[in-house]
């Protein structure tokens, strides 16, 4: 069970960045307040440029720093670059629930999403606010689909009542040490059958996640 980390002093095992992308005022910044702060601001304004806030938590005995990634207005220019998925091994996909056009963008924040990032990134549908539930627009079946569809997570949340909020986060960060400690694993009695078992012992080494072979389709371009 992974949990919040109190000792700072602690070495470091692994580094996650994840991104947060969707339309803009779906609830992205409060996500990552409600997550990394435990904090929710009802007179939240949207910020210019890309922030991000840490948070240090305990999965399978190893410790794990979130770097999460917030747009922090960039969507509404089109400007969120490549620059922004670069090295980002999970991404929460977020529209609010209420507004069915920002549920309607999810399929092209995806595409926009595998263009730039890893092909292996681990990747969760949120359906925002879903304290509203009264001008609820878009139906869970619909989002159900569409994320076993496109093989992704799925959780509706409520950053103003922290639900569903801290499962959504760990669900994504305990999948990415799933993937990074399996290749660890595989690159480490790769080592051994060579001889070399001096590869895992004492470094911090960073795992990139595979990229299927073959797969060497150009990259669709921006809006």
């Amino acid at each position: 069970m992974a949990k919040k980390h109190g000792d700072f002093n602690q070495k470091i095992d692994y580094v996650f960045k994840v991104v947060l992308i969707g339309d803009s005022a779906v609830g992205k910044s409060q996500l990552l307040a409600r997550f990394a702060r435990n904090e929710f601001s009802l007179d939240s304004k949207a910020t210019i440029g890309v922030e991000f806030q840490t948070r240090t938590l305990n999965i399978d005995h190893k410790t794990v720093k979130a770097q999460i990634w917030d747009t922090a207005g960039q969507e509404r220019y089109r400007a969120v670059t490549s620059a922004y998925y670069r090295g980002a091994v999970g991404a929460m996909l977020v529209y609010d629930m209420t507004k069915r056009q920002s549920f309607d963008h999810v399929a092209r924040w995806l595409e926009e999403l595998r263009c730039h990032a890893d092909k292996n990134i681990v990747i969760m549908l949120i359906g925002n606010k879903s304290d509203l539930s009264t001008l609820r627009a878009v139906p869970t079946e619909d989002a159900k689909e569409f994320a076993q569809r496109e093989n992704l997570f799925f959780l509706e949340t409520s950053a103003l009542e922290s639900i569903n909020v801290e499962s959504a986060f760990l669900t994504v960060l305990t999948e990415i040490y799933r993937v990074i400690s399996k290749k660890a694993l595989v690159a480490n009695e790769e080592s051994n059958s060579n001889g070399n078992s001096s590869l895992l012992k004492g470094t911090n080494i960073a795992i990139p996640l595979e990229k299927p072979a073959g797969n060497t389709s150009a990259c669709c371009m921006s809006s």
